[in-house]
């Protein structure tokens, strides 16, 4: 089987934008390969945290993935800084890493602007630490969304630079593109994010969902109820695609472009769906909830199997670039 790489931050509880862009997809690619996903707590160091709510957040997030389908009999679950390899490897490939390479990324540069007072060397260098997070287990195919391309592309580089160095060892990740369109917030505007504060929690309690889709933003044309709209300016039928049936979105596409429904009917129905889709999501939630030590447990395991590759991978690099063991 193929090996797939993936990782997600530990921002505590997923949301809509992290379940629809990667997640669900996850789920249905350990059925075919032979995935790690790691809880990337290194990465998330280049961003200003409260250390003392680093390990629930990492629980939280680890607790989510569980609940949503990743299965450790099938996956490896873990935590990055259980494996200290990915560090290791990281300041080896930083020595083929192209200086000027790591100032294009646009990622750095908008992350830069948005935290002015703590632009850390860490944060320049993420792309290098997530190359080591997929090459460190030879991952043939990485998930991806459209703003990930140049990242992953960087490894690819990164993997060349290597072979030109050392000689062939990495194989060179290929993409996994998702097919999912970038998941907005409920403003509309921007993409889902905890910081900005417009997100929708899996483990939201179902009258706040209800809540928050009812004053979510819809299409702008849409001032009154008569006012006929496009449903495709509209954020919240984006979602309808997910979690409501094709007889519903073409009932929500037709009464919307003909103003035959309006914005509230629209809502409701969505909220019914999606509650009842997380219905399963929660109630798997609640059976971890009440067993605290099976997630810590999973996690420890995973790390366990993740650091068996990582080892036996970092022997054979060190050997093969000279360093003296």
């Amino acid at each position: 089987m193929e090996t797939v790489f993936s990782g997600i931050q530990p921002t505590g509880e997923l949301h809509f934008g992290n379940y629809l862009g990667a997640i669900r997809n996850w789920v249905a690619l350990q059925e075919k390969y032979r995935c790690f996903f790691c809880i990337v707590d290194y990465h998330a160091m280049t961003q200003n945290y409260d250390p003392a709510e680093m390990s629930r957040r990492t629980l939280d997030m680890a607790t989510d993935l569980l609940s949503c389908g990743i299965d450790p009999d099938k996956s490896v679950l873990f935590v990055q800084s259980s494996v200290p390899e990915h560090a290791e490897l990281c300041w080896i490939l930083n020595t083929v890493t192209p200086f000027g390479e790591l100032a294009r990324m646009t990622q750095f540069k908008d992350k830069a602007e948005r935290q002015e007072d703590n632009i850390n060397v860490g944060l320049f260098d993420y792309p290098v630490l997530q190359a080591a997070d997929i090459l460190l287990y030879k991952a043939k195919l990485v998930p991806v969304g459209a703003d990930q391309v140049q990242h992953l592309e960087l490894a690819r580089e990164i993997c060349r630079k290597s072979t030109a160095r050392w000689g062939q060892y990495f194989p060179e990740p290929q993409p996994l593109l998702s097919s999912t369109p970038k998941i907005l917030g409920l403003d509309g505007q921007a993409k889902m994010s905890k910081s900005i504060g417009n997100t929708i929690s899996l483990g939201e309690p179902d009258d706040v969902i209800r809540k928050k889709l009812a004053t979510a933003a819809t299409d702008p044309q849409r001032v009154r109820r008569k006012d006929p709209g496009n449903p495709d300016n509209c954020n919240l039928h984006s979602l309808h695609a997910f979690f409501s049936s094709q007889e519903q979105v073409a009932w929500v596409r037709e009464g919307c472009a003909s103003a035959s429904i309006g914005c509230l009917d629209c809502k409701k129905v969505l909220a019914d769906n999606v509650v009842s889709h997380l219905a399963p999501i929660q109630q798997k939630r609640q059976a971890f909830a009440a067993s605290p030590g099976r997630v810590e447990e999973i996690l420890r395991e995973g790390g366990r199997k993740a650091r068996a590759v990582a080892t036996e991978t970092l022997a054979e690099v060190r050997k093969l670039i000279g360093l003296w063991s």
